[in-house]
């Protein structure tokens, strides 16, 4: 067959069974030179060479904009295959989720950012495994289904876990320091003695050094002492309590060892602290709302509670249900925050770095224990009883577990709860003197954090 050449214009010709559109000398069976416009394209052999077409993307396709990629979706966006490059800052929301292509591994090659609030700016509803920055707290908590868990931000030893009491009335006042494992059950043992004989006092502690101060013994003494909790042997001086007094509550951060209120000789509002790092004399921290004596205290890193408590009076004593809270890095005033479920005075107290628990009390009778969130305010919970009512109760807790230790009348019983799941006390084990009114502190108490 002869080969044809069609002129129609400058713009199309026909030369050797090859088409051009826009050039004269066509190389292809259909070569274009500019763009082509078209409401659509059908060919029987397919399109490979097309660089992007409805549905299809190329092989690296940045997203910049805000773009929803559904099943409904059509357009250039409609599917995605190869490599997704996602810049600046990148949102999912609450509603959608990420299946197909799901990695085991998370691996960042820049920055990791988690959300950050304040306490009262949790998610009040959050899914176990939520992960945020308290920025009350100063660190990394996360929700583990149940409660949030504030994460380790100190080294711990291998002798961690240790509870320690010093001191009591037997009736009559002993130097006798007991300690045991937190996490074991069992029966005290013998630590060392303390500088003086004396009870009614109370105990503070961090991480690695345990503080008691403060009695009413009638002698009013003033004197801090101090053992490492790591290391059994007899405590040291430390230095005087602002205002010589017992009968108080204490309160621990990482840092600070705080005592409140108590009876020098008659009721106290006084708050004193020290650093625990540092021996030294006590400094004045604040007030409470009110005097009292036989209070309870309890923390968590950022927040000391003070509980219950009495005033004397006739013919008896006037006992408060009242809770205050106050900042434990900040020198002021205790605030209120609420009540526990009863009336009483001489409850024993621990905490995590979430929960505060308090148990026993008057009358002699008394054995239940009442729980709060220590980062809000509101009144105590029941959680459960102690296997035995008592009055002048010791309390010292781990991360997952409290204690109560002794009582009046010379009772040598340590019974145990786990925090987490409300329920009675349980057995753990016996003091190696039965006594009342001491002082006692852990190395992982709530003031530390961790979980």
């Amino acid at each position: 067959m002869p080969s044809i050449r069609v002129g129609l214009s400058t713009q199309f010709n026909l030369k050797n069974e090859q088409v051009g559109i826009g050039t004269t000398n066509p190389t292809a069976t259909l070569e274009v030179l500019g763009d082509i416009k078209a409401p659509d394209v059908t060919g029987s052999g397919g399109i490979s060479t097309f660089r992007e077409y409805q549905g299809f993307q190329q092989t690296q396709q940045g997203i910049a904009n805000n773009i929803v990629i559904d099943n409904g979706t059509s357009g250039p966006f409609s599917s995605l295959a190869g490599e997704i490059l996602i810049t600046d800052e990148t949102t999912i929301s609450s509603g959608s989720t990420v299946e197909v292509g799901k990695t085991k591994t998370l691996t960042v090659t820049d920055r990791f950012a988690v959300p950050l609030g304040e306490t009262n700016n949790r998610d009040n509803a959050p899914e176990a495994g939520t992960t945020r920055f308290n920025q009350d707290f100063g660190t990394l908590e996360f929700f583990d289904g149940a409660n949030w868990k504030t994460v380790n931000s100190y080294a711990r030893g291998g002798a961690a876990g240790r509870a320690v009491f010093s001191g009591g009335a037997t009736p009559g006042d002993v130097n006798t320091i007991d300690y045991f494992q937190i996490h074991t059950l069992g029966n005290a043992m013998d630590f060392g003695d303390a500088t003086i004989t004396e009870s009614r006092k109370a105990g503070c502690s961090s991480s690695t050094r345990g503080l008691s101060g403060g009695s009413d013994d009638g002698n009013n003494h003033a004197t801090i002492d101090y053992v490492t909790i790591a290391s059994e042997g007899n405590a040291i001086d430390f230095g005087n309590s602002f205002n010589g007094r017992g009968t108080s509550a204490s309160m621990s951060s990482s840092t600070r060892g705080l005592w409140a209120a108590g009876r020098s000789p008659t009721n106290q509002d006084t708050i004193d602290y020290v650093e625990i790092a540092t021996t030294g004399n006590a400094s004045d921290f604040g007030d409470t709302t009110g005097a009292r004596q036989w209070l309870a205290g309890c923390s968590s890193t950022t927040r000391g509670i003070i509980a219950g408590g009495e005033s004397p009076s006739f013919p008896g004593p006037t006992r408060t249900n009242r809770i205050e809270f106050i900042t434990m890095a900040s020198l002021g005033n205790a605030l209120l925050f609420g009540d526990l479920t009863a009336v009483t005075g001489n409850p024993g107290s621990c905490s995590n770095s979430t929960r505060g628990f308090f148990g026993g009390g008057e009358p002699a009778t008394y054995k239940k224990i009442d729980m709060i969130t220590i980062a809000s305010t509101g009144n105590a919970t029941d959680f459960g009883n102690l296997t035995t009512g008592r009055i002048v109760v010791n309390g010292a807790g781990s991360q997952t577990r409290g204690t109560f230790l002794g009582g009046h009348s010379n009772l040598n019983v340590i019974d145990y709860i786990t925090m987490s799941t409300a329920g009675n006390a349980q057995d753990f084990g016996d003091l190696t003197v039965g006594r009342w009114a001491g002082a006692s502190f852990t190395d992982c108490h709530g003031g530390l954090g961790g979980f």
